[in-house]
């Protein structure tokens, strides 16, 4: 029987899940990844996450990002990091619209001081930058297929509670290979789609620190 499991790592989903549960997400990786697979022999953890970009607004997360990163992957020379990117966004709010809407339609006079105060503030909340991740789904995916085609890994473990990668863990597991997913809370598409699904919860983590 055999034992090889790689660990790969939905960051952003993964992280996110964490501090919503309270777990704070500064955890040894390679601790987790040992318990996670349990008796079979670990050959790695990968770790896909979008690239926070280096501009004014973001330096703080762009810095936090690099040192979490940093500190991941000095844990053991197992551990890998693989970036996805991010891209700007700039939605509109229709709340602002309507707000504009509202007050131009107004019969009762009101403060110009005030009517003009609203409306700047319409107009600064019509459109808001935001941050999109792109490509880490698809990364975690191919590598995912890749791996289990060149016959790197038996068995593979997903941290993640995204149900988008249930193709590819259909492909995989079309190969023979083995492939569980866990995550805090579960993700019904993708605990369907993995031979098992390992439901965490923050007692979990106990000496993963």
């Amino acid at each position: 029987m055999s034992y090889r499991a790689l660990v790969l790592i939905d960051g952003n989903n993964f992280y996110h899940r964490l501090t919503e549960a309270r777990v704070d997400p500064w955890l040894n990786y390679a601790s987790v990844s040992k318990k996670i697979i349990g008796d079979r022999t670990w050959v790695g953890t990968r770790y896909y996450v979008g690239q926070m970009p280096n501009t004014p607004t973001y330096k703080k997360s762009y810095d936090d990002q690099r040192k979490f990163i940093g500190s991941l992957c000095a844990q053991d020379p197992k551990i890998s990091s693989h970036f996805g990117r991010m891209e700007f966004r700039y939605p509109t709010d229709p709340a602002a619209k309507e707000l504009r809407a509202y007050i131009g339609s107004l019969r009762t006079p009101i403060d110009p001081a005030v009517r003009r105060d609203l409306m700047e503030i319409s107009k600064r909340h019509h459109s808001v930058e935001t941050l999109a991740e792109k490509a880490v789904d698809v990364m975690l995916s191919v590598d995912l297929v890749v791996g289990a085609s060149r016959d790197e890994f038996d068995a593979a473990y997903i941290l993640s509670a995204d149900g988008d990668y249930t193709p590819a863990v259909a492909a995989v597991r079309g190969m023979g290979k083995r492939v569980f997913a866990a995550s805090l809370p579960p993700c019904a598409q993708l605990a369907a789609a993995v031979d098992t699904f390992i439901p965490l919860n923050p007692g979990w983590f106990v000496g993963c620190y």
